[in-house]
């Protein structure tokens, strides 16, 4: 949404009433980001059809959670106005046009940049007629060996109904007429999803998958004429709704409801443009969708499937290797020794996961003086080494407790997978509340030491146990042997296991509970700290600024003078800069390489610094409808480490994009990339060591 600046109606508090940036917008915006690494020409050639690729995918999820959300509340007739005024028609309104201006930018990217600079490196993408005689011709063949044999053609007539159409399928809409009595007939070929999105015609040349089956649909429909084929592609509702306070057994009313998602509502239409009237009117009375869930882009559709052009093995054409360092605690150290001595501070992936979180808990189910560990897995890959350390530590006869958050979107069928498979090892798996997701990143080893007392270790993470997105996601990790977060990480498992309404953390903020009001409460300090003439100074880093509370928190810190940095990956619902209202404050997003993932809250204090890491991005559902945790990090060297994070980050010189108060971002160019400037001072940190 675009403002007039200065041009805001005064609510009754004194802040504008148009304070708010629609949040829908700002994600479609932080998708814009991601579109302009794909075009930015200094990135490596196939990082930037990775970047192409991460847009259509994180467009898929955005239809099918936040549209699908959308129009679930338009049917049902749950007019909820949003922070930024519009009632959901609105807001879907504009959403589906700027959804559809950047499915045409990110098409036009695709064909007039990204395909010849491919072309360039000898790697072609093309279409059926593109190819050589040859090429057609072994391809031909493949599709008779291998993909012939997978294909169920579906007529639409009297005794066959219209086929169901599955979420993020790619299909092909096929009209054939039957010579012998002229009828003319509608039929659908589903793609494969598990053959390869783009098939290889000679070595660096690929054709897509549906080319070649279109082809051939001749094959398919014997006897007939094929009149006309158009690839087309449905996007449905993903999101799963469970009422948990009806449901008797949680694990099976969400496997239930996973079935059930698949018939979930069409929210998108995605059609070739080349498609014809009477096809497209067909597809949108079967599938119950009006003209504004349409979208008509260039071919080929799903290029999320270009991520296998980005797998190619050219290294010459990737970002150079990286290799974590594993200085913060090296190998040939005792890590127990190493935590009670002193609290270790760890930033994936410059610093290793493997040498730090997973050896913690590796070591805690080796280790005969361990007793007991208990751990919450939000996600978590299939091959997990932490995984198998709870199956290795239960059989061991440790007391292990794993809280299990089933209701991970779209990681609910893998970790409903993985609880089994504890339980059936002997572990003690708990699904967390009625009510809430367990979302915080937290690990608890007991230990009984020599001298026969017991100390607790802990690890309190940004991001999740998942040793795969620990290489490529940017997060932080508090490892410590601390007593007071050792007692406070105890008393939450037990809140978590047990229901204990203890709450009183020294130096745990935890949500529902604590962890809004406990920001809101420092805001306000910082803003005491400036009338007082002491340092103060409010400096955020998250994926998300979307609650309105702790926003108008931040906007009368800024009327009260105080310097406010936000430092923020995705949605931002803040307007920075207007005068009288947040001119203090700055807003800047950083993407790259890897994706900025972890959450840091930092205050000057009267020029003692309080810095909080932990789980918790800045929504309703963060604060409100899931358990998350911040850890205070005292050591101070670990304080101005973070602290300098910030400093790196808003510097003049550093590569960027900067948001407006209107809600545009602007690209602001620099000599300092911050992820760049981290890999080499993890370089040199491995080499001194």
């Amino acid at each position: 949404m675009s403002v007039e600046p200065g041009h805001f109606a005064r609510s009754a508090d004194g802040l504008p009433e148009d304070r708010f940036l629609d949040r829908e917008e700002s994600w479609l915006r932080f998708n814009q980001r991601v579109l302009d690494l794909a075009a930015d020409p200094s990135l490596p050639l196939l990082e930037r059809v990775r970047f192409l690729s991460i847009f259509a995918t994180n467009l898929d999820e955005f239809f099918m959670v936040r549209v699908a959300g959308l129009t679930r509340r338009m049917a049902t007739g749950i007019a909820v106005q949003s922070a930024s005024g519009r009632q959901p028609r609105e807001v879907l309104a504009h959403t589906s046009e700027v959804a559809r201006e950047l499915m045409l930018e990110h098409a036009a990217l695709f064909r007039e940049e990204i395909l010849p600079a491919l072309a360039k490196e000898g790697i072609e993408v093309l279409r059926w007629d593109e190819l050589a005689d040859t090429e057609k011709e072994s391809l031909n063949r493949l599709f008779r060996r291998q993909i012939y044999p997978v294909l169920t053609p579906l007529v639409v007539d009297p005794a066959h109904p219209f086929p169901y159409i599955s979420g993020q399928s790619l299909n092909l809409a096929v009209l054939v007429r039957d010579p012998e009595i002229g009828t003319t007939m509608f039929a659908r070929v589903k793609v494969p999803p598990l053959l390869p999105r783009f098939l290889e015609a000679s070595p660096s040349r690929f054709v897509p998958l549906e080319d070649v089956i279109a082809e051939n649909l001749p094959a398919l429909f014997t006897g007939t004429e094929i009149l006309e084929h158009h690839a087309f592609r449905v996007t449905r509702n993903q999101d799963l709704e469970v009422d948990e306070d009806i449901a008797e057994d949680l694990l099976q009313a969400l496997e239930r409801e996973l079935l059930r998602r698949r018939f979930g509502p069409v929210v998108r239409l995605e059609v070739e443009e080349s498609i014809t009237p009477e096809v497209l009117d067909l597809l949108m009375t079967e599938l119950e969708v009006d003209e504004r869930a349409v979208y008509r882009v260039p071919g080929p559709l799903d290029l999320g499937g270009m991520s296998a052009i980005a797998d190619l093995d050219r290294s010459e054409l990737k970002y150079p290797p990286f290799v974590p360092s594993e200085a913060a605690l090296p190998h040939d150290t005792d890590i127990f020794a190493t935590l009670r001595d002193h609290d270790v501070l760890v930033q994936h992936p410059y610093d290793s996961f493997t040498t730090s979180v997973e050896r913690l808990i590796e070591d805690a189910a080796a280790d005969p003086q361990v007793l007991a560990i208990k751990q919450t897995l939000y996600r978590t890959s299939g091959d997990s080494p932490i995984i198998d350390a709870l199956i290795d530590a239960a059989e061991a006869g440790k007391q292990v407790v794993v809280v299990v958050e089933i209701k991970a979107r779209f990681d609910e069928q893998a970790n409903i997978t993985w609880a089994r498979k504890l339980e059936r090892a002997g572990c003690h798996v708990v699904y967390g509340f009625v009510g809430l997701k367990t979302h915080c990143k937290v690990a608890l080893v007991v230990r009984q030491e020599s001298d026969g007392s017991l100390r607790r270790y802990c690890h309190i993470g940004t991001g999740n146990y998942n040793p795969k997105t620990a290489r490529i996601y940017e997060d932080y990790g508090l490892l410590t042997a601390d007593p007071e977060v050792g007692q406070d990480v105890s008393a939450l498992f037990n809140h978590l296991t047990g229901y204990s309404r203890d709450t009183d953390y020294r130096r745990l903020l935890v949500a529902p509970d604590s962890l809004r009001a406990g920001l809101v409460e420092r805001i306000e300090r910082e803003i005491e700290h400036h009338e007082q003439g002491r340092p103060a100074r409010i400096r955020f880093k998250c994926n998300a600024l979307v609650d309105e509370v702790l926003i108008d928190a931040l906007y009368r810190a800024s009327q009260e003078g105080v310097p406010i940095d936000v430092w923020v990956r995705g949605i931002c619902a803040l307007r920075p800069g207007v005068p009288g209202m947040s001119e203090t404050i700055q807003v800047r997003s950083i993407l790259g390489r890897f994706l900025e993932h972890s959450r840091v809250y930092a205050f000057e204090n009267g020029g003692e610094h309080e810095v909080w890491i932990g789980s918790a991005d800045l929504m309703h559902r963060n604060l409100d409808r899931r358990v998350e945790t911040l850890v205070r990090v005292t050591d101070p060297a670990h304080c101005a480490d973070l602290v300098g994070r910030f400093d790196l980050a808003m510097g003049p010189n550093t590569k960027c994009w900067i948001l407006g108060e209107s809600g545009v971002w602007t690209r602001h160019g620099g000599d300092i990339d911050v992820q760049t400037n981290l890999m080499r001072a993890r370089r040199w940190r491995t080499v001194e060591s």
